[in-house]
């Protein structure tokens, strides 16, 4: 099972998406040019402006008028991956360099404002305040998000309330987001709305979840980055959170993740007491769980391609590999 098949009820539209991402990118200021069009041909999921259109496909088939707020979504993920990669200091994504990388911090952070801004463009263009409202409440906790995981490092004390609040604004929000615009735009129910957020809500969790655990195990070839990162950068994880309330060394493991210079130094100790601590088969377990609550959102809809396909995504989010 890939992400190509499962989205195949959208595919033309996909690809009209992929089309527009670029165009939208293009700058007559050559260096702009050229780190915001690496980014977009460095590839992705395209999860977001994904369900965006499956959604919209729940009630219509011509989509047209979804494809701009589905491209916007997908560039405001994107601006938000490269301002992480300067504040990660990260080189590699998705198997390739980072814009921060191969042009420096300062191009990064002006190559992120200005992908965000393009995505501002399109969403204005709806002139429905309910949408911005929508997407700009849906930024603002994603930053937030972020100040939390930055406060959050290095410190062991903190507990599985603040992960999920962690998880929650980092990547489910805007997933969330995805699904609910998509069925804003097609004048759905509110109750089915509601569930389409909520569905997207649930599965970014249980992606968020998936992939903190292949921070852990996942083949770094396969994965695009190298594992451990979260370690590395003293972000503690699911599986992190259990091995320091379980693992027979987890004296030894709060010691090494209250330090900066020991998380670099023993990264491989700290993986190896995480993962003899059963926290990966216990993040999985809250996987799942997600994953089902996702599911279970479902129940409005009939049987048809386009619920198989929601259906299918959740499946992939727990048995991916990267």
């Amino acid at each position: 099972m890939d992400m190509s098949n499962i989205f195949s009820p959208i595919s033309a539209e996909l690809n009209t998406v992929e089309s527009q991402l670029t165009h939208n990118l293009d700058s007559y200021v050559e260096i702009l040019n050229h780190a915001s069009h690496h980014l977009v041909n460095a590839g992705g999921k395209r999860l977001r402006p994904g369900f965006t259109l499956l959604a919209g496909k729940l009630y219509r088939d011509c989509l047209d008028e979804i494809i701009p707020v589905a491209v916007a979504l997908e560039l405001i993920h994107l601006a938000s991956l490269v301002h992480d990669d300067v504040i990660d200091n990260s080189d590699t994504r998705r198997g390739t360099e980072t814009v921060k990388c191969g042009w420096g911090n300062r191009i990064s952070i002006y190559t992120g404002n200005f992908i965000l801004a393009r995505a501002l463009a399109l969403v204005a263009q709806y002139e429905r305040c309910d949408i911005v409202d929508v997407i700009a409440d849906a930024s603002m906790k994603i930053c937030e998000g972020e100040f939390i995981q930055m406060q959050s490092c290095y410190n062991v004390n903190l507990g599985l309330k603040n992960y999920l609040r962690r998880i929650e604004r980092k990547t489910a929000l805007l997933i969330s987001v995805s699904c609910q615009l998509g069925a804003m735009l097609c004048c759905a129910p509110g109750i089915e709305t509601n569930a389409l957020q909520k569905y997207g809500y649930y599965l970014g969790m249980a992606f968020q979840v998936t992939d903190d655990i292949l921070d852990f195990i996942a083949d770094e070839k396969v994965l695009g980055k190298p594992t451990g990162s979260d370690i590395k950068q003293g972000v503690i994880t699911l599986p992190a959170l259990y091995a320091l309330k379980h693992a027979p060394d987890r004296q030894e493991l709060a010691d090494l993740l209250s330090s900066p210079e020991l998380c670099n130094t023993y990264a491989d100790r700290i993986i190896d007491i995480i993962l003899d601590s059963d926290g990966i088969d216990y993040a999985y377990f809250a996987s799942r769980y997600f994953a089902q609550k996702a599911k279970n959102q479902l129940r409005y809809f009939p049987e048809r391609e386009v619920k198989k396909a929601f259906l299918d995504t959740a499946d992939f989010i727990l048995e991916r590999d990267f």
